[in-house]
């Protein structure tokens, strides 16, 4: 098979070949509701990720202009390069450090769940595993919904070494968010990390049940017994 020239022109160009007018009908539909101000070539998820591993040695430079696309699969493709780069075992602590300057430089071309679902548990946590965290709870902050998000998803990689702290510590930092995209992440994140520990998972139940959003309550006791969810289904129930 030959070797793509591992260029943003070349990728759009490759990518582009796969556009078809049911999968831009699909994805404008996916997106519909969610306010989502962006252009669709329609692209089918798995021929956007048979591309993206097609590029995965795109240098760092050309990931940055495919981030500035004003396409969405264009810039879904970025972060899956970014991704599959990030997970590379042979990847270097240089080369980790420079996709997650670029993740969170590029935050504002990142704007889309599915964007920071991809790519922040291995470009953002697996790069801050064994440092400071700090950024993480700044972004909890942020004003910006997608950089919340990143916030919690990327503890995705801590829970995998069975580091939950965090996890724990952002959620306390959202668990009143005002935003369903906000609400989907900490409840499966918490649920994830409560494989892990139990009872921290528990004990963050025990209180903040009872004022988290019923949605967050829903995922997050997902995988408890029937009697545990009925407790606190209930407790949130007697509240309102």
């Amino acid at each position: 098979m030959k070797v793509p020239v591992l260029t943003a022109k070349h990728f759009f160009e490759k990518l582009s070949t796969f556009q078809t007018k049911p999968a831009f009908e699909e994805v404008q539909r996916f997106f519909r509701d969610e306010g989502f101000a962006s252009k669709f070539l329609g692209i089918r998820m798995s021929n956007l990720f048979a591309v993206a591993k097609q590029f995965t040695q795109m240098p760092i430079s050309e990931i940055n202009k495919l981030l500035d696309s004003e396409f969405y699969e264009v810039r879904m493709g970025a972060v899956c390069i970014m991704d599959f780069q990030a997970r590379d075992k042979k990847i270097t602590v240089e080369q980790k450090k420079e996709l997650f300057n670029l993740y969170i430089a590029k935050h504002d071309k990142i704007d889309t769940w599915d964007m920071v679902d991809r790519s922040a548990p291995y470009v953002v946590g697996g790069y801050l595993f064994d440092k400071p965290r700090t950024i993480l709870y700044k972004l909890a902050k942020s004003a910006n919904v997608c950089e919340r998000r990143t916030a919690i998803v990327s503890t995705y990689f801590f829970i995998r070494q069975n580091d939950v702290t965090d996890t724990f510590k952002i959620a306390k930092l959202l668990v009143k968010d005002k935003h369903e995209m906000i609400h989907k992440a900490v409840g499966s994140w918490i649920r994830e990390a409560g494989k892990r520990d139990k009872q921290q998972l528990l004990d963050f139940l025990d209180l903040h049940a009872v004022s988290m959003p019923r949605t967050m309550l829903r995922y997050a006791i997902e995988k408890l017994d029937k009697h545990e969810k009925d407790i606190y289904m209930a407790a949130k129930k007697e509240k309102l």
